[in-house]
């Protein structure tokens, strides 16, 4: 079914999928004979054989010193590249970076992950991977850096964005999907960062280089894995990133709990486990613990510091043998001997792209606030005024997401084109607060922008769009400008374009208001479809939006973005569980979203473990419906608290006035699973297990329960 989803996904979005490799075909005989070459004189190109064999086989014919060479990168124009050994047929692989886009010369710049989370539809994800793995693919690489799993553990993470945000049942089932297309290119997708990244540190500074994520053996697995664990089983992801930081005081790069027992031996991982830049720090322990290869070039892994290990007896051959058969395996897995090098020619469908890229930021606006003034009337609406910077460029993040878009269009260009000749668009850059109080004043509707400001190696100030991290002025006072126009113009929306989360103080004094992160290349056209009800904003909130700065799970850590020891105190209180566990009521809450259009839940039934219900379009108009699933877990012990509500399923629906949907949840084991610590195991405890179904985390109108380990439990 995933792969079907993805490949219809990227199918329709016009994008030839390569017949190389797919997900499915991991690790099995890669195809047809390729530019390998003679099989008599390289046996390993022997597409008979299984992807282990022929590594096998070629690790046999390789020098020591060819073996020394491949475990680490060498100087290239890509991100990172590996050597050859023309000697045998292998030449180099060719990695580049990833968080919207590719971050390699001219690119399509799609809305950031977070959304492509907020869009709660595995479509998009694929449609997402299909494209960034085409792009990544036709500029001549064969590695892509991505999808990032991160769990959003605080709103001041720098690379927040870059991720999917706070809840892991998400995270995964964006990333699956994600990594399928994705691969289905034949680009093999890396996924990062393993694990436990949750801060980048003051504005500036390189905190995640020392910092420890401390955390118990719960916490991790059932919060920070499960995405890593889900692109390894189900996905079946052909390379992992370990990560710079310390894991309860072990570097994540030399992590022998990480990297050879979970990862190899519980999950079953066959590819290859590549440093973040620079990430390692001991040859002997990586080589021991679980890295097969070191980039961006050879440090801790050089030829010399790995042949004194060896030579010293610190490690073995069969370590060094065995990092290699790693990274060869993956290559045949993927089809790597067997086709052609990658050409970098750019031949992409930059139209179709930049039309996906429009299509997927429709989906991923969240509306979050409407008192009727939204969408737009051109019949009643004469004037509008758009006040702020933002609304005259094309917004974008920092370090990993400075994706150069190959096109852009902007808000401005694109308001005014939708509103047509008889609307007066006015633009103030809010520079002055009372100019812009009195360019208010002038129009029907005032639409203020606000952004934030945040990137790889530096966090947020604040959660506030007045706490970025301090890289333009422009950002100085952006809530007094919200403040003086809502004053002004009663009837005045504003649009975010963050990150993340940020704290909206003024919410109650603005008459509606747009989350559309990061948008993206074409987000000016598709915030003035969403604007002017053209399509329904489809997007609803992959992560908690706060009241204020004091409700966020880290906000009294001093360690959350600036320590050296940084203790995940909340344990599995994150995100919407430690509001809901404090009783605590967020700005908006996780899943939360709404639409130009009514509906209502009905007719739960639950048969087993699966959960059906009736969505009805109760409005007048189309909109998108994004039915969520929530499990309350029993608590097997004082010792095991559970939090009031976990997602475990989601559906995202488009419905005509008075149609309705029957979605279908089918709930496996792990919905019902917490992690026994002292088993060692995922374990289910008996007892009823309370369902909740709903528009969003805390609507959840559809109640009942299923009894697990003989249980019995009342039907609501």
């Amino acid at each position: 079914m995933r792969g079907s989803i993805a490949l219809r996904a990227a199918t329709a979005a016009g994008v030839a999928l390569a017949s190389c490799v797919t997900a499915t075909t991991y690790f099995a005989s890669a195809g047809t004979a390729g530019p390998c070459g003679d099989v008599r004189q390289r046996p390993w190109c022997d597409t008979s054989l299984a992807s282990n064999q022929r590594a096998a086989l070629l690790l046999d014919a390789l020098t020591e010193a060819e073996k020394l060479k491949l475990l680490a990168g060498v100087a290239s124009t890509h991100t990172g590249q590996t050597p050859a050994i023309p000697r045998v047929g292998l030449r180099s692989v060719y990695l580049t970076d990833d968080s919207k886009g590719v971050k390699q010369g001219l690119a399509t710049a799609l809305p950031i992950p977070m959304a492509v989370a907020a869009s709660f539809d595995r479509r998009e994800a694929a449609l997402a991977g299909a494209v960034i793995g085409n792009e990544a693919k036709h500029k001549g690489n064969d590695v892509l850096l991505g999808p990032t799993v991160n769990i959003m553990r605080t709103p001041l993470g720098g690379r927040t964005f870059e991720a999917y945000g706070e809840d892991p049942y998400l995270v995964s089932h964006t990333a699956v999907p994600w990594i399928d297309a994705l691969q289905r290119q034949g680009v093999i997708a890396e996924v990062k960062h393993y694990c436990c990244n949750n801060q980048e540190g003051p504005p500036y500074s390189a905190e995640k280089m020392w910092s420890s994520s401390n955390l118990d053996e719960r916490t991790m697995r059932e919060i920070y894995l499960p995405g890593f664990e889900a692109a390894v089983k189900r996905a079946h992801v052909g390379s992992v990133m370990c990560a710079y930081n310390r894991v309860n005081d072990d570097w994540a790069c030399e992590h022998r709990h990480l990297l050879t027992d979970i990862l190899r031996h519980q999950w079953g991982f066959k590819g290859m486990v590549v440093s973040d830049w620079q990430a390692q720090h001991n040859t002997v322990s990586a080589m021991r613990n679980g890295l097969d290869i070191e980039m961006p070039t050879p440090v801790d892994y050089s030829p010399d510091r790995v042949q004194a290990a060896l030579d010293a007896g610190l490690i073995t051959q069969a370590e060094i043998d065995g990092h290699v058969r790693n990274f060869l395996r993956t290559l045949f897995a993927f089809g790597f001997f067997d086709r052609p090098a990658f050409a970098n020619d750019d031949h992409i469908d930059w139209a179709k792209h930049a039309s996906i890229a429009m299509k997927m930021e429709e989906r991923g606006i969240v509306l979050l606030k409407n008192d009727g003034v939204l969408p737009l009337n051109t019949t009643s609406v004469h004037s509008i005024a758009l006040i702020g910077p933002q609304a005259a460029r094309y917004e974008n993040g920092s370090g990993t997401d400075d994706v150069k878009a190959k096109q852009h269009d902007t808000p401005l260009a694109e308001i005014r084109k939708r509103a047509g000749a008889h609307v007066k668009v006015l633009y103030d850059d809010g520079s002055d607060q009372a100019h812009a109080r009195a360019t208010a004043r002038r129009a029907d509707v005032a639409i203020v922008f606000a952004s934030d400001s945040e990137g790889e190696d530096r966090e947020k100030l604040a959660p506030t769009v007045d706490g970025s991290a301090p890289t333009s002025t422009h950002r100085a006072d952006q809530t007094g400008l919200i403040n003086a126009v809502s004053a002004a113009n009663k009837h005045t929306v504003v649009v975010l374009e963050t990150g993340d989360p940020v704290v909206t103080p003024w919410r109650r004094d603005v008459a509606g208001m747009l989350e559309a992160w990061y948008p993206g290349e074409s987000g000016g056209a598709a915030l003035a479809h969403v604007l002017f009800g053209d399509v329904d904003p489809g997007g609803r909130l992959p992560a908690t939006f706060p009241a204020s700065e004091s409700q966020y799970p880290t906000s009294d850590d001093p360690t959350a973005g600036n320590g050296a020891e940084v203790d995940y105190k909340e344990g599995v209180f994150v995100g919407y569980r430690w509001y809901d566990e404090n009783h605590i009521k967020p700005a908006y809450p996780f899943g939360y979203g709404l639409s130009y259009t009514s509906f209502r839940y009905s007719h739960l039934r639950i048969h087993g473990r699966t959960v059906r219900a009736t969505v009805t379009n109760t409005g007048h108009r189309t909109g998108v419906a994004v039915p969520q699933l929530y499990v309350h877990l029993p608590a097997p012990s004082a010792a095991v608290p559970q939090p009031p509500r976990q997602l475990k399923g989601y559906r995202s629906v488009t419905l005509a006035p008075g149609r309705s949907a029957r979605v279908t949840f089918r709930l496996g084991p792990r919905a019902f699973s917490y992690w026994d610590t002292a088993a060692g195991r995922w374990r289910i405890a008996p007892g009823c297990y309370r369902i909740y179904v709903g528009p969003s985390s805390r609507a959840l109108p559809l109640r009942g329960a299923i009894g697990e380990r003989g249980a019995r439990c009342p039907v609501s």
